[in-house]
């Protein structure tokens, strides 16, 4: 794992495909891509608030409303991908979060896209405004 790098890249993780990951044509299955990016997404809010933790209900919490990937190339099998997330849009009560995932070493782009979060109050089971603290450290990165 890494934090944001010290010349502005966004914040990023590096995982290796599994044989487990593959499909039948022997490429990275479709729902990996997506656990590649949960993996990133929980480690990049876990890097932004350290004293969150995202299992425990008592606690402000995100309920994911949204993700839209688009396949770029595929990823096969012992390839290091590199997933790079960075905050795209804050509102009053949601956050979209964009990534990036790229072979390592070839830098070719594997899949592109974003997801939605949605501030949510787990005891109350309703949304929730985003914590002012957390909206500071989730301002949007450039592009």
């Amino acid at each position: 794992m890494s934090g944001p790098a010290s010349d502005g890249r966004p914040f990023s993780i590096v995982e290796r495909v599994r044989f487990g990951d593959l499909d039948a044509m022997q490429h990275m299955n479709n729902v990996e891509f997506l656990r590649f990016f949960e993996t990133a997404r929980i480690a990049y809010l876990q890097s932004i608030s350290p004293e969150h933790t995202p299992t425990r209900r008592e606690e402000f919490g995100f309920i994911f409303a949204e993700c839209h990937i688009v396949y770029r190339s595929p990823a096969f099998f012992n390839e290091e991908i590199r997933t790079a997330i960075r905050p795209s849009e804050v509102r009053r009560s949601s956050l979209r979060l964009a990534f990036e995932m790229h072979a390592v070493g070839e830098e070719r782009l594997v899949a592109d896209g974003y997801g939605v979060l949605v501030g949510y109050d787990y005891a109350a089971g309703q949304s929730r405004p985003l914590p002012e603290s957390l909206k500071d450290r989730l301002a949007p990165e450039p592009a």
